[in-house]
């Protein structure tokens, strides 16, 4: 698979950058690491199979966060700190693209 396959979809960057700014305002979710893949994706800049990987592991740990009980998932008045950061991966968009990239990578 080339470099080139590896460049954000056009629907992750919203993604990134609505948990960029949901995260700035309310002081919550997401690490440097996440907030680094957020400008990343939100740049639209090509990721690497490291990078790929990684979306795909994030995601397969943090699926479990959509059952918050504290906050509200898809929310722009009382986001939960799991929503933010799986919007700063790229959201559904980059969930599904990472999960499509590493099927690809192991057939």
């Amino acid at each position: 698979m080339s470099q080139e396959s590896f460049k954000p979809s056009l629907r992750m960057p919203s993604a990134a950058r609505r948990g960029l700014r949901l995260r700035e305002r309310f002081d919550r979710g997401g690490t440097q690491v996440g907030v680094e893949r957020a400008h990343q994706l939100a740049d639209r800049r090509e990721l690497s199979v490291a990078d790929v990987k990684s979306m795909h592991s994030f995601f397969a740990r943090h699926a479990v966060d959509k059952d918050t009980k504290t906050h509200k998932w898809n929310s722009d008045s009382d986001p939960s700190a799991g929503f933010i950061t799986w919007l700063l991966w790229g959201g559904d968009a980059g969930k599904a693209w990472a999960d499509r990239k590493v099927k690809a990578l192991e057939s």
